[in-house]
């Protein structure tokens, strides 16, 4: 055989008629899936000893409890099974269930028995109603959230004191010429006549009808004012007028995204610290900073958009990149992403790199290989995937030792030095 001439391989060497019996045993030993041996073959009940790992033994006097795995009640079909054009019922369907075994580790195919596989029949893709992802949703950076405004037509427990732009009108019972409809100016008084300039903004309807009674008996003997509000609320309408988009999108509202630092904008409160909080912290929060401002005003956040999600991909596998998490994933599923595995890849120690709290990074080494060649049902390492993370699919040794010869051999020494050599095994002899 020529070695690294001419690209010859080992199968223009040998004679491959002779690998034909060994090639045909072989895959009559791969079509002998797990699910035909178990049906040719019944299996014995699975038993285990029900102690927790890592504690010690039971006294030798004591015999341990024999827990046996709880099998699943045998489904009985529901109605004709494909019958006359009739949709198919569930069927018994034998499998593991890896919720079956608390002590005993990692189950295998040895423990099949009758699970609920196929309790929704055909077509119901959907599966069980999902549980909630996480208890509660916490708000991150570039969360996409709309503030939704509405007057909260609740009675205020104290008495309302005008405002800059508020509007009223100043009557006097004895002297008509009094009677005016004044507002309150940005400096926070009124104008009236004999009286000038009048402190108005800050007071109460009561003790400015107080204070303007007062001042008008230097010219009436018996005023008899009276103060009444035409129109309140200025500060308010102001910002409902900021936020109001019925000729839009409709509605009363703000949309916003959460900034890297955490916050949000908001008209008339300026920023709000929501990194971390839950969306009803946040509203509390929120309705808090703008009861200093305003009163009568209920503000509910909702969240519009989540903060993208990512996974990171790369080493053997198809497609190597970056992928969104759009729901819960795991290790296989994330691979899955990424167009499979390529051949070569070393799935015994798929590694998988993860920041902490503290931005420090962590690494961890799964093997997966069993379960994606159908030989675990229940892999430990099956692990769900959060946002950043990082799964690197390394090469095998062969591969690596591939890329050495490549690299040193075939574009480094005969690079650079061609060289016509050969090896004959036909002339070896043994002694």
């Amino acid at each position: 055989m020529r070695f690294l001439q001419n690209n010859r391989t080992l199968s223009q060497v040998f004679n491959t008629r002779s690998l034909v019996p060994l090639a045909t045993v072989l895959i009559a030993l791969l079509t002998l899936t797990p699910t035909a041996l178990a049906q040719r073959t019944p299996l014995p009940a699975v038993t285990h000893v029900a102690e927790p790992v890592g504690l010690p033994a039971a006294p030798a006097a004591v015999a341990p409890e024999i827990e046996q795995i709880p099998s699943y009640p045998q489904m009985a079909p529901v109605g004709p099974v494909c019958t006359g054009g009739a949709p198919c019922g569930p069927a018994p369907i034998h499998g593991v269930h890896c919720s079956g075994c608390r002590y005993c580790g990692e189950l295998g195919w040895k423990a099949m028995g009758p699970i609920p596989f196929d309790v929704f029949a055909q077509g119901e893709y959907v599966g069980p109603a999902r549980t909630r992802h996480v208890p509660e949703y916490r708000v991150r950076v570039d969360d996409s959230i709309n503030f939704i405004f509405r007057l909260s037509q609740i009675p205020s427990a104290t008495p309302y004191r005008l405002e800059v732009g508020d509007e009223v009108q100043i009557e006097s019972l004895t002297a008509s010429e009094l009677n005016s409809e004044v507002q309150v100016q940005p400096d926070g008084t009124i104008t009236l006549r004999q009286l000038g300039q009048v402190p108005a903004a800050n007071r109460t309807v009561e003790e400015l009808r107080k204070a303007l009674e007062e001042a008008y008996k230097r010219v009436v003997k018996k005023p008899t004012i009276t103060v009444t509000p035409t129109n309140t609320n200025s500060r308010l309408e102001e910002l409902r007028a900021t936020v109001d988009r019925r000729f839009g999108r409709g509605g009363q509202g703000a949309a916003t995204r959460v900034t890297p630092e955490g916050t949000v904008q908001l008209p008339g409160i300026g920023s709000v610290s929501v990194q971390g909080l839950t969306m009803d912290e946040m509203k509390r929060e929120v309705d808090a900073r703008y009861a200093e401002l305003v009163s009568g005003l209920d503000v509910t956040p909702i969240l519009e958009e989540r903060a993208p999600r990512y996974v990171y991909v790369l080493g053997e596998v198809a497609v190597p990149g970056r992928y969104e998490l759009t729901g819960p994933t795991s290790v296989m599923q994330a691979i899955a992403l990424a167009g499979s595995w390529n051949v070569g890849a070393n799935l015994n120690q798929v590694v998988v790199f993860r920041r902490d709290a503290n931005w420090c990074l962590m690494a961890t080494k799964l093997d997966i290989r069993g379960a994606l060649y159908g030989k675990r049902p229940c892999p430990a390492d099956e692990i769900w995937i959060r946002d950043s993370d990082i799964v690197v699919v390394p090469k095998t040794p062969i591969l690596v030792a591939d890329e050495f010869i490549e690299l040193v051999f075939t574009r480094g020494i005969y690079g650079v030095f061609p060289a016509n050599f050969s090896f004959n095994f036909a002339k070896l002899s043994t002694l």
